[in-house]
């Protein structure tokens, strides 16, 4: 059966265990794909990569919050009645 990898690197979760940091490291900041069989199990992601992803993941949701309300009655409100 044919996978589709998400990630330029590649490693067994036998590697993994050998040496995590070196796995790590072997993706240069970005995600390494762990192979169980020859088969992706999951995605090694750095610290700084996940930051990444879930920060556009939030401007995302946010720019649909936005675009759901454009059209919408605009209400102005000074600081000092908050």
């Amino acid at each position: 059966m044919a996978h589709h990898l998400l990630a330029s690197v590649t490693a067994s979760v036998s590697e993994l265990k050998k040496n995590p940091m070196g796995t790590v490291a072997a993706g240069e900041g970005f995600p390494v794909a762990i192979l169980n069989r020859n088969e992706p199990a999951f995605y090694c992601v750095p610290a700084k990569a996940y930051e990444a992803m879930l920060e556009r993941l939030e401007d995302l949701e946010l720019n649909a919050i936005a675009d759901a309300r454009e059209g919408q009655a605009i209400h102005k409100v000074s600081l000092d009645d908050l």
